[in-house]
């Protein structure tokens, strides 16, 4: 394997070092092999997504307006009807800087590791390692949180749709974990079985979302009771308590941020993609632009047809979105259909949350940056896919679930912990690339960039955005729900998140820093 990298280090050292050869194209070898060449990687697995797969791909896995309804309560506590708007429109605006300063970076460097690849190319050599291997940890965290969180949910409205059609059923804490068993079995047989068919199952999950917005807005909008524009846009809560209603709205934006979360999966996909340099920055703005025009379209449309919000704030579904869909159409049938559809888009949420998370587990165990690095940087020929890693990210979520049972507020403050690592991850190559471009040394800033980029004016201004995006998201995403918590509704989540860095930092310290084979391109180390 090494002697391979060798082989491809001599390919990228005799490329010019102006620039990656993303326009070349010479003889046998692709174009995505040659950028691959370039940074010492070569082609292991099979490139069958294009631009509207890809594009399916990333907008069943952020699935905002379905994301949106599922943990529509927590945006309704803290900030009310005009919070959500508002906190709705200053998330898309956040979260379109952020992807697009990502998008800009996986141009420059397509691969499936993603953030931490470019940390380790843009970070300053004597610091490069350690920064790398500390992004690449918080990535993984991340997305293997983020699977369980996903599955989790779809084994609660399952939950949910049991109890709105048989009121006498009483809830367990086992049955949600045996259906959280039931998804993640259905998750693994497609990323596994049905693999090779997942860009055109994407590609049909993309006609659900889109068909499947109509089929829920209709019937909420023609059938339910309408409000007044003063309470949508002028109504604020504090349900939280807090000293004040900024406050409030500011802890109030996990539900818009959880909306669009995870829109890097493109990038952890990119060796799976053809022409990934030009389809992966596309494809990530396209269906944040596309995810977030649905998902305000129906967040209005949900607020103008509330109807008696106390009931569906205690409806014991726990999901006040259905009671809202139950009151609309006069149906319990009606509403089971409707929720379905969310149903159905989470399921397809799960499968892709596994092939990102278990694609970014296997670039970083390429690099030797995790324990049983030899078996999960295996590729299984003739298949074409990192099945230890698969596995491995099954066997995460499946241990996580087990947390549930003994209880549920240990296992949200667990998989909670997704958003502050996200966002970390964000915010590193962020910084990074925003010092280069500010600071403009010829030599040490010298960037290479991709096909996809914003330019020397528009790129630092969306740069800062997304930073201060960032930096908010990821602090009020440790704040609990109410100022007056106890042991279960605390989030607990800034606790597993420090420890998280501090094992990671011991890690690293003790195994990392000797077996890690951080990224490297000789000729931009060269100019450093």
């Amino acid at each position: 394997m090494e002697d391979k990298n060798l082989e491809l280090g001599v390919i990228a050292r005799s490329t010019s070092s102006d620039e990656i050869p993303h326009a070349r194209s010479k003889g046998n070898t692709s174009r995505d092999d040659r950028e691959m060449a370039y940074f010492g990687k070569r082609q292991q697995l099979k490139r069958n997504f294009g631009f509207l797969s890809i594009a399916g791909f990333v907008c069943s896995l952020l699935s905002t307006w379905e994301g949106m309804f599922a943990v529509f309560l927590y945006g309704f506590q803290n900030g009310g009807p005009a919070g959500l708007v508002y906190g709705y429109i200053f998330c898309f605006i956040g979260t379109l800087c952020t992807v697009a300063s990502l998008a800009e970076m996986s141009s420059m460097m397509p691969l499936s590791g993603g953030q931490y690849h470019w940390v380790s190319i843009l970070a300053p050599k004597s610091h490069a390692k350690f920064l790398s291997y500390m992004t690449g940890w918080l990535t993984v965290i991340g997305w293997q949180a983020g699977q369980a969180s996903v599955a989790f949910l779809c084994a609660t409205l399952v939950q949910a749709l049991v109890i709105l059609n048989h009121p006498t059923y009483v809830p367990e804490r086992w049955q949600a974990t045996l259906i959280f068993y039931a998804v993640l079995a259905v998750v693994l047989f497609v990323n596994t079985y049905l693999a090779r068919w997942l860009p055109k199952i994407e590609g049909l999950v993309l006609c659900i979302h889109i068909l499947g917005f109509f089929g829920v807005l209709i019937p909420l909008v023609y059938l339910a009771p309408h409000g007044k524009a003063t309470d949508v846009f002028a109504t604020f809560v504090n349900g939280g308590g807090w000293s004040t209603d900024g406050i409030s709205f500011f802890i109030g934006l996990i539900t818009s941020v959880f909306s669009f979360l995870g829109a890097d999966s493109a990038c952890h996909m990119s060796e799976e993609i053809h022409n990934a340099s030009t389809v992966v920055p596309w494809a990530m703005i396209t269906t944040i632009l596309l995810n977030g025009a649905l998902g305000f379209a129906l967040l209005i449309a949900l607020l103008f047809c509330l109807g008696d919000i106390n009931d569906a704030l205690t409806s014991p579904t726990g999901f006040p979105f259905i009671e809202i869909f139950r009151q609309a159409t006069n149906s319990n049938s009606a509403a089971t259909g409707m929720t379905c559809i969310i149903v159905i888009i989470m399921f397809a949420a799960a499968i892709g949350i596994m092939a990102t998370a278990s694609r970014l587990l296997w670039a970083f165990a390429r690099d030797h940056g995790v324990p049983g690095s030899a078996y999960l940087s295996r590729v299984h020929e003739p298949t074409a896919l990192p099945l230890y890693s698969i596995l491995v990210s099954a066997i995460i979520s499946l241990l996580l679930a087990l947390i549930n049972i003994g209880s549920t507020a240990a296992f949200n403050s667990i998989v909670s912990v997704n958003v502050a690592a996200f966002f970390t991850s964000y915010m590193i190559p962020i910084v990074l690339i925003l010092k280069k471009r500010l600071r403009r040394d010829p030599i040490k800033d010298k960037i290479h960039w991709g096909p996809w980029r914003m330019g020397p004016i528009l790129g630092p201004i969306v740069n800062i955005s997304g930073l201060i995006y960032s930096m908010i998201t990821m602090f009020f995403s440790f704040w609990p729900n109410t100022q007056v918590v106890t042991p279960v509704t605390m989030n607990w989540s800034c606790v597993i998140f420090a420890a998280a860095i501090l094992y990671s930092v011991v890690f690293y310290m003790i195994w990392g820093k000797h077996s890690y084979k951080w990224p490297i391109v000789d000729p931009i180390r060269r100019q450093q």
